[in-house]
């Protein structure tokens, strides 16, 4: 009688732990469904982000590859070096500009839409 000394039953523990033992289940399944959703592919955020740096660093790299091969071909040293560097600048600004002026509902749509 020394076990029952408490006041409860053991078959009311069973009880407790088996549905313990359900509702952590559900909780392992519901984490596992969202990982494997996260897992699955970038969010429209992460590829707009990388669109935004693929702009940046695709407007200063071509913008100054073009006016370092034109410098060379013509032997102008820093004058179509800077110009393209510039303009390769501008160009990724105004093209993050228009991402950003878009609503935020149409900002994913703009992911796919580059033909402007």
């Amino acid at each position: 009688m020394v076990a029952n000394e408490s006041g409860h039953d053991p078959l009311e523990e069973d009880v407790r732990v088996s549905s313990l033992e359900e509702r952590l289940e559900k909780a392992q399944n519901r984490e596992r469904t969202k990982a494997k959703q996260r897992s699955r592919s970038p969010d429209e955020n992460q590829q707009l982000g990388m669109r935004v740096l693929s702009y940046l660093i695709g407007g200063v790299v071509v913008g100054f590859g073009i006016g370092w091969i034109l410098d060379r071909l013509f032997g102008t040293s820093p004058l179509f070096l800077l110009s393209f560097f510039f303009l390769g600048i501008g160009t990724a600004f105004w093209r993050i500009y228009k991402i950003s002026s878009q609503p935020v509902k149409d900002i994913g749509t703009a992911i796919t839409d580059d033909d402007d």
